[in-house]
């Protein structure tokens, strides 16, 4: 079986991803959008791949490119052929009149939920996970309706993060709870008084695990901004601290009522909501 490499950038702004529409290749790929990047070729690396088609597509330059994904599958068009799709969060040093390269005719801005399989390549529906909305509620009727809305929760994407002013000092945590398509489920965090800031990291945890129990949510991937949480949450690391054990135990609790907890790093600003959140509960009891 061959094998193809792809890398591709995924790029957000207001909750929204950036699509182009093809312009030039194959009948399956014309007029379907898809994430910006291509095939990785023999004289890249997968990281100067995709920091290259940036640049040349969009004509902008990324400002931060983290690794985000790797997905392997069959490819419907060739049985013989094993798709490897490398995705990494790009951020844009400007998001205003992108310039796209003729490769592309056309760009938009999509909430995730508003994209059918049809509209998408084979690669973009892979990634994105398409096909959860390829139909919308108000085709299936009520009780078709309520399968898509169980089916968008049973898995979920929650962005935490938590501040101390002056750590120790005032703080606060926050978190945000997303769907398969990153549509909002909850938003949240509290007020903590005086204490320090890998406390209110871990509190963000724990707020958020006990949010999510409100909804049917199975599989629950973290995204946070704290390397030393994400080490310690995924035994990398041992907590010294003994201020941190009653949360830690807490969130142990919380973690055996869902099937599948994740927790990845990310660059702070992939985590702007959450750091929003936070310095919006902080500002409120300055």
């Amino acid at each position: 079986m061959k094998q193809k490499v792809s890398v591709y950038a995924l790029i957000r702004h207001d909750n929204k991803t950036l699509l182009l529409k093809r312009a030039q290749g194959n009948e399956a790929v014309i007029g379907k959008f898809e994430l910006p990047g291509g095939v990785l070729p023999t004289t890249h690396g997968p990281y100067g791949a995709i920091t290259d088609y940036v640049h040349q597509q969009l004509s902008t330059e990324p400002t931060t490119v983290q690794l985000y994904d790797v997905r392997a599958y069959t490819s419907v068009y060739d049985s013989q052929v094993q798709r490897v799709d490398i995705v990494y969060l790009v951020a844009l040093s400007t998001v205003a009149r992108l310039k796209l390269s003729p490769r592309h005719n056309h760009y938009v801005w999509q909430q995730l939920q508003e994209l059918q399989q049809n509209d998408v390549t084979e690669s973009t529906h892979n990634l994105l996970n398409i096909d959860t909305f390829e139909k919308q509620p108000e085709e299936l009727g009520n009780e078709g309706a309520n399968l898509v809305v169980e089916k968008s929760t049973k898995k979920a994407i929650i962005y935490c993060d938590g501040g101390s002013r002056g750590n120790p000092g005032p703080s606060a945590s926050g978190f945000v709870i997303l769907d398969q398509q990153e549509q909002l489920i909850e938003e949240g965090g509290a007020y903590l008084g005086i204490t320090t800031n890998n406390q209110a990291e871990y509190h963000a945890v724990r707020l958020a695990l006990e949010a999510a129990l409100k909804h049917d949510i199975k599989e629950i991937q973290f995204r946070l901004d704290s390397m030393l949480v994400v080490n310690q949450m995924n035994g990398m690391y041992k907590i010294k601290s003994r201020d941190l054990w009653p949360i830690h135990e807490r969130i142990k609790e919380l973690i055996h009522h869902f099937k599948h907890v994740r927790f990845t790093h990310v660059r702070r600003e992939f985590n702007k909501e959450a750091d929003a959140m936070v310095n919006k509960i902080l500002d409120e009891h300055a």
